[in-house]
């Protein structure tokens, strides 16, 4: 049975080019082949026989060659040339492969763009899990709890937790040799509604509401602590705002872990969730975006 390759998309910028080198060392510790893909987006509409000034020959590929030199010659790199919409053809590569990962802005849009149209809908949209990494030195604001080494960052909901996510989490921190840092927010204050006349409910105490949170997330914790033995995995319990947090732990992070918005009955298509949008948006560190398991889309 062969290994699902980690596939890099590059497009010749400085951001795809370290997203290679990241996914380079993804391939490394998985074991897996290495595909590098360009997605050659103006071959939509030129004509073959008529190309535009300074449009290369469809047997040339000076991306790929970029990308040939810069990791030398391995026997278990494939490179591969594609037509097409980028966010559309990359999104379809998912199927054949275990980790998608490409840079956080290509070459075309605004250099004011946080987070470029195709990293969105290949994160959107693709089967396997989407790594997207950001440029160097994005700086994030807040504090969150931190001991120096090797860290992944996960999201854990405790009113909806995703296994699939829990799951990727764990493995990655494994192969990492990293500890797993899970972060389960909770809302406060509490917002307390009274219609006129009746009386206010008593205040809730925060501790309460706090080790209730911690309580739920170590019990969606204990199987995949099980799975993973070696995995140091500590879970906080912290009052805000999801995003927020997720975001200020990303500071010298190895890597965050999001899930992909679930699909609703009323809401079918594939979403991103607004969280994992603005962790997408912000963070400083690799964000990997899981989609759900099968039996959950």
């Amino acid at each position: 049975m062969s290994t699902l390759p980690v596939i890099a998309a590059v497009d010749g910028s400085d951001h795809s080019m370290r997203a290679l080198d990241w996914a380079l060392c993804a391939a490394r510790g998985r074991g897996a082949p290495l595909r590098v893909v360009h997605v050659r987006q103006y071959a939509a509409w030129a004509q073959p026989d008529v190309l535009p000034a300074g449009v290369p020959d469809q047997d040339e590929d000076p991306v790929l060659d970029e990308a040939r030199a810069r990791l030398g010659p391995r026997s278990d790199i494939a490179y591969l040339g594609l037509d097409g919409a980028p966010g559309a053809v990359l999104s379809e590569l998912g199927s054949e492969a275990q980790l998608l990962v490409l840079g956080s802005r290509g070459r075309g849009g605004f250099a004011s763009l946080l987070l470029g149209s195709t990293g969105m809908a290949v994160a959107r949209d693709a089967e396997c899990p989407v790594v997207v990494v950001p440029p160097p030195g994005r700086e994030v604001h807040g504090d969150a709890p931190a001991e120096p080494g090797p860290r992944v960052v996960v999201g854990l909901q405790t009113d909806s937790p995703d296994e699939a996510t829990l799951s990727f989490a764990f493995t990655e921190a494994a192969l990492r040799g990293a500890r797993l840092q899970v972060i389960a927010a909770y809302a406060w204050p509490l917002q307390s509604w009274a219609m006129p006349g009746e009386l206010v409910p008593e205040m809730i105490d925060q501790g309460a509401v706090e080790n209730e949170t911690w309580t739920l997330a170590e019990g969606f914790l204990a199987p995949h602590r099980k799975a993973h033995p070696r995995v140091r995995a500590d879970a906080y319990a912290m009052p805000g705002d999801a995003a927020g947090l997720l975001v200020a732990a990303s500071q010298d992070a190895d890597l965050v872990v999001v899930g992909r918005h679930r699909r609703r009955l009323l809401a079918p298509a594939r979403m991103i969730g607004s969280v994992t949008q603005a962790v997408l948006l912000h963070a400083a560190s690799p964000v990997a975006v899981v989609p759900p398991a099968p039996a959950d889309s």
